[in-house]
């Protein structure tokens, strides 16, 4: 398959140029499918986790053998083509739509990826692929279950970290949100990455000491902050440009990023959760942290003993 078939069946389909966000043609696009889902999916997870509690009171993880590698494969797979293919659609959209943007005060590419103009329909090539985002969401819930039944100690703040993300993405949909495009180019890419390295590793094949803690680590930074200059964006163009599209459910999103960052630094900061991620890949993140942990002295004592 050629470039040209690739973009036609990213970006050029029918069903994906005709898409329309709307509860008779979309599935889960209903506010009750939304909190059903969620309460479903917390009430899943704390009967999981009371049941492993009653069956089996020594804390050892439950062998998942290849299930995490075959989810971390799917989720990389699915991530890569949502990825092109809303690269190729909004390439298309600015491409078809650029006549028009002088009638909503829209002077570049990057103004309409952060700002949609006030009035614009969820609808179309963009919007599709911010379907396919949101519903890959669902599966991305998957990986609570594996930490609830690894025992993992922090499982219960990923719940509300997942659903957060379900909930974001479904107000993208709903209210024609600004700067989707770019947030969802962002975290597929980081998606690709992360679960194409826990595919390699789940599998058995050779990783660098050290390699998962700055692949996750790396990419969830790199996620907060395109997501932190977004925000910003949107401030300006919305206030200096004449509004922007979905300002409200953007407010909403702000908070919401603002208590995933909280739950990120107390992974990563104030209870070194990177080890608990590690843990996932190979025994090197321990390791990491135990060195950070040590004074000098200690590190070079414990060195010369090894050696």
């Amino acid at each position: 398959m050629g470039g040209k078939g690739v973009t036609f069946w990213l970006a050029e389909h029918p069903a994906i140029v005709g898409f329309r966000w709307s509860p008779e043609k979309s599935w889960g696009s209903t506010w009750s499918f939304l909190i059903s889902s969620i309460a479903l999916y917390h009430a899943a997870a704390l009967v999981l986790h009371l049941l492993l509690h009653l069956f089996r009171r020594r804390r050892r993880p439950v062998p998942l053998g290849p299930i995490p590698a075959l989810h971390s494969l799917a989720m990389a797979l699915t991530s890569a083509v949502i990825f092109l293919g809303i690269l190729l659609s909004s390439l298309a959209e600015i491409r078809d739509t650029r006549w028009f943007w002088r009638r909503t005060q829209t002077s570049t590419p990057l103004h309409w990826l952060l700002c949609f103009p006030v009035g614009t329909r969820p609808s179309g090539r963009v919007f599709f692929w911010s379907y396919a985002f949101y519903l890959s969401r669902f599966l991305h819930l998957l990986r609570s279950f594996f930490s609830i039944l690894r025992r993992r100690p922090n499982a219960f703040s990923r719940l509300f970290a997942h659903s957060a993300l379900v909930c974001m993405s479904f107000l993208w949909l709903e209210f024609s949100q600004s700067f989707q495009v770019l947030v969802i180019l962002s975290a597929t890419l980081a998606h690709v990455v992360v679960f194409g390295y826990r595919f390699w590793v789940g599998v058995g094949l050779p990783a660098a000491d050290g390699a998962g803690f700055v692949v996750v680590l790396g990419c969830q930074l790199a996620v907060l902050c395109c997501n932190l200059v977004c925000h910003f964006g949107v401030i300006l163009l919305h206030f200096g440009r004449g509004g922007c599209s979905g300002i409200g459910a953007w407010l909403f999103n702000t908070v919401l990023n603002a208590a995933l960052l909280l739950i990120f630094l107390n992974f990563y900061v104030l209870k070194k959760g990177v080890v608990e991620e590690e843990e996932d890949f190979s025994g090197s993140g321990r390791r990491i942290m135990e060195q950070v942990r040590m004074s000098p002295a200690e590190a070079a004592v414990k060195k010369n003993k090894e050696q």
